[in-house]
């Protein structure tokens, strides 16, 4: 059992994950950034969503990934507020409190919630979220923007959301929520239509009956 303290910033017990995979070692994207090297790291983040645990809301917890070979394997997302833990492995499939998750059945994207997550990356890559999320809009049903990135990617994973996107994506929360879309059912990419890896620029996960949709709108959008 993994076991978490938060206590004002990134404090995570590593002595819980100590010799679980015997070789893996940790990576400190906030010094590193997200250039993973090859082999086995622990990529976890003791705080995620702490905006939001300051103004009441219940959008926070603790984010554990395996990343092996620039892969998410497994990955753990643990939101107190709720009592909810969601749990991925890959080839294994995506759970919340022990049941299944399934992403959505949809294939209008006129029909569809779409969600990103965007915030403090600089005034370029906000104009040009701003431009996308105009795109979307004219597609979508409704656009929502939502940070930290963990939490819309549950969204998808559970069938919620349907779309979400995002540029210069932060590691931990893309990492692990990856994981859960693809073993949720869900497609994931970069917005040139790439498999996602962490050094990627961007990221769009979608149902598979909206993926190619998505991507039509957003690759339009210039950067």
């Amino acid at each position: 059992m993994l076991a978490f303290a938060v206590a004002g910033g990134k404090l995570v017990r590593r002595k819980a994950l100590d010799g679980v995979r015997p070789g893996a070692r940790w990576f400190d994207d906030d010094v590193d950034g997200r250039d993973v090297p090859a082999g086995e790291w622990w990529i976890v983040d003791g705080a995620e969503g702490g905006v939001n645990h300051v103004h009441g809301l219940p959008e926070w917890g603790v984010t554990v990934v395996l990343v092996a070979d620039g892969v998410p394997r497994l990955a753990v997302v643990r939101q107190p507020l709720g009592d909810l833990t969601y749990t991925a492995v890959e080839g294994g499939g995506a759970f919340r409190n022990g049941t299944r998750l399934r992403v959505s059945a949809k294939t209008s994207l006129d029909a569809a919630i779409a969600t990103a997550s965007q915030a403090g990356n600089g005034r370029e890559v906000h104009a040009r979220f701003g431009r996308a999320v105009a795109a979307m809009s004219d597609a979508a049903l409704l656009v929502r923007n939502t940070i930290p990135t963990t939490f819309p990617l549950l969204g998808v994973a559970a069938g919620q959301y349907d779309v979400f996107w995002q540029y210069e994506p932060d590691l931990p929360g893309t990492a692990a929520g990856t994981l859960l879309v693809r073993e949720a059912g869900g497609v994931v990419s970069d917005l040139a239509g790439r498999p996602w890896r962490p050094t990627s620029p961007d990221v769009l996960v979608a149902a598979p009956g909206l993926h190619s949709a998505a991507l039509g709108v957003l690759a339009g959008v210039p950067a």
